[in-house]
């Protein structure tokens, strides 16, 4: 409901609404609250679509969605029976002085679709309540019903019907973690029938089928990824006589159309989720891992960037993009690349020997557009936390990631694709990443100021960063201050218009290398397919709902964020449980409103809630000991015992 909202709000059209949502529409429209012209649905000025925020006194304020507004005023006796969370449709009073106000004319749904709710004991009794709250789900549920499930049975809730969807498991299983996550949000990993009939129909590539394609096929493009992936959106191959970089793309767009099962799923998904033990695909694994995913040795259907470079400006001077057919001649993974770099890796063939070579000239240029980029992007040393998972899905070992040489070469051919991608249309799906407020810039100061740091704020946020950055490096606390700094941006967002990318530095930013794991790639490359083609018709589809496809693909992204994040602080939590009462290393790292702390000993990364106070100051090392665990709601609870010398 909540993207019908979203459409609605921005416009839709006729034809791209399903008969489930044309109910709601036909509903909507005999209310008055929508209008009809030429082919497309849109909320009459006077009503808005919200959600409705907490409720005091009989008062709220609906937060409208699907365009940037004020929130409206609701007051007493104006909620008619909303309640907080709610999805609704308000009238607003024009002519009240004032902030804008409306009142509530219907309830259309919930802000929040689905929640986790579990069995507990108390006094005795047993109820089902919320996780995140402990506050009843409001499943109308028998007493004797309720004394047939086990203490820790955990389920997934329709907050429409408050109604019991299903059985997830027991909180006592550390399976039921994954389960967990991914119900909160309504994610599956299976898909239905009748999208896996459509994905295995494809036959192999036959590059004779393809005559309208350049064969790129004698050319020695190769993959670098993770070890353990299996979907290999991207392969490179640098050109040095003629400084050209050819990127290749894998081709979705060839596969997955507009309409249909296929293409339907792929937008409800939007992304790949990642877990540390499995992935959950944006795609069927037959196309993301096999026939998309651009496999050594075989014939793969391509859409190619080639970008010839002024290596003196590192400026791009030409580029095309272009479908094509390649066959990748080696899947490397950065491991692989970095011993080949540091001398420990040879080439075991002529192939080989061929790729390797123009790896070591290319690795020059990218050091080269790195260090170019840096001088009016950011360097952010925040680090990324790899976790093992066991066969009985508890926490095995975690470390954290470090950028080396085949990262950053990598790093720099996507994003030079991704921009020169960005410069082929002016409406699309951008990727924006607006600069920081003063106000968080200010509260940002004050927490360096209050580790020791002076804060000479200069002409430019990005020389004032700079200075705190190099204090940073001198306190030995890059990793962390760098987390504060991204703290204190806007979050990187797709938008139909460019605003630039405050990060990067970059003018103008897409995602186009990565269309297996992203809907926003699948989208860029089908306009500029269209672009290409001078096909209007295409690109008028492709654009006719960007604004609220922006938003809901971005809505999506941090649903995925979301699952990865809560999954490792569930098994963070269930190893703590394991180690109570022990004593561990950690740094401080939040002091306002609650003191944090970050565990970095043998298992590192583990978040606690640090329940003693005293005298701590921001990213100060400490011993703790961890003294509960809030299993449910995944939560540490610890108390610092010393504090370390870092003279000792």
């Amino acid at each position: 409901m909540k993207s019908l909202l979203i459409r609605l709000t921005l416009g839709l059209s006729e034809q791209d609404t399903t008969p489930d949502e044309r109910v709601h529409i036909h509903n909507f429209l005999s209310k008055k609250y929508l209008t009809f012209k030429n082919d497309i649905y849109k909320f009459n000025s006077k009503y808005r679509a919200g959600t409705l925020g907490l409720i005091q006194k009989g008062t709220a304020y609906v937060n409208v969605i699907g365009e940037l507004t004020r929130d409206l005023f609701i007051a007493e006796g104006n909620l008619a029976d909303a309640k907080e969370g709610d999805l609704v449709i308000s009238q607003r009073l024009l002519g009240k002085r004032g902030a804008p106000s409306a009142k509530i004319l219907e309830v259309v749904g919930r802000a929040i679709s689905y929640s986790i709710g579990y069995i507990i004991l108390k006094d005795g009794k047993k109820s089902l309540v919320d996780l995140k709250t402990d506050y009843p789900t409001g499943v109308e549920i028998l007493q004797e019903e309720l004394n047939s499930y086990e203490e820790g049975d955990v389920f997934k809730i329709d907050n429409t019907t408050y109604s019991i969807m299903e059985k997830l498991g027991n909180m006592s299983d550390p399976k039921v973690d994954e389960k967990i996550v991914l119900a909160q949000f309504n994610k599956h990993d299976e898909f239905e029938p009748e999208v896996l009939e459509i994905a295995s129909s494809f036959a192999p590539v036959d590059a004779s089928k393809h005559p309208k394609r350049k064969d790129l096929r004698t050319l020695p493009f190769c993959t670098i990824d993770p070890v353990t992936a299996k979907d290999y959106d991207d392969a490179i191959y640098w050109d040095n006589e003629e400084t050209t970089l050819y990127v290749a793309i894998a081709d979705v767009s060839e596969y997955v159309k507009p309409f249909g099962a296929l293409d339907n799923e792929a937008i409800y998904r939007s992304f790949s989720i990642y877990l540390p033990h499995r992935s959950i695909p944006m795609l069927p694994r037959q196309l993301s891992e096999t026939l998309c995913s651009l496999q050594p040795h075989v014939d793969r259907l391509s859409y190619v960037f080639q970008m010839k470079l002024n290596l003196e400006s590192l400026e791009v001077v030409e580029s095309n993009v272009y479908e094509a057919i390649i066959h990748s001649d080696r899947r490397f993974n950065y491991e692989e690349i970095d011993a080949y770099f540091e001398g420990s890796l040879r080439a075991k063939n002529e192939k080989e020997k061929e790729i390797f070579e123009y790896i070591t000239q290319l690795r020059e240029v990218t050091d080269k557009l790195k260090n170019k980029r840096l001088k009016i992007g950011y360097d952010f040393r925040s680090t990324e936390l790899e976790m093992k998972i066991d066969e009985d899905a508890n926490l095995a070992s975690t470390s954290y990631a470090e950028e080396t040489p085949s990262h950053a070469l990598v790093e720099d051919c996507m994003l030079l694709a991704n921009k020169e991608a960005a410069r082929q249309f002016e409406r699309g799906i951008f990727r924006i990443h607006e600069s920081p407020s003063q106000n968080k810039l200010q509260i940002l100061y004050q927490e360096l100021a209050g580790i020791g740091m002076f804060i000479d704020i200069k002409n430019s946020i990005k020389e004032t960063i700079t200075e705190i950055q190099k204090q940073a490096s001198d306190m030995n606390l890059e990793s962390e201050v760098d987390t504060l700094i991204i703290r204190s941006q806007m979050q990187a967002r797709y938008a139909p218009l460019n605003s630039g990318h405050f990060g990067l530095g970059f003018e103008e930013y897409t995602h186009f290398t990565s269309p297996i794991r992203r809907y926003s790639d699948l989208i860029v490359h089908r306009l500029l397919k269209a672009i290409n083609n001078n096909d209007t018709e295409e690109g008028s589809y492709v654009l006719r709902n960007i604004e609220a496809l922006s938003m809901t693909i971005s809505e999506k992204e941090r649903e995925s964020s979301t699952i990865e994040v809560q999954y490792q602080q569930r098994k963070f939590a269930r190893w703590a449980e394991n180690n109570l009462n022990k004593e561990f290393k950690a740094r401080i790292t939040a002091t306002d409103p609650d003191v944090k702390a970050e565990i970095h000993d043998e298992i590192q990364g583990a978040r606690l809630n640090i329940t003693s106070l005293g005298d701590i100051v921001l990213f100060e090392d400490v011993i703790v000991t961890i003294d509960k665990v809030d299993i449910a709601r995944a939560k540490i609870y610890a108390s610092v015992v010393s504090k370390i010398d870092k003279d000792s």
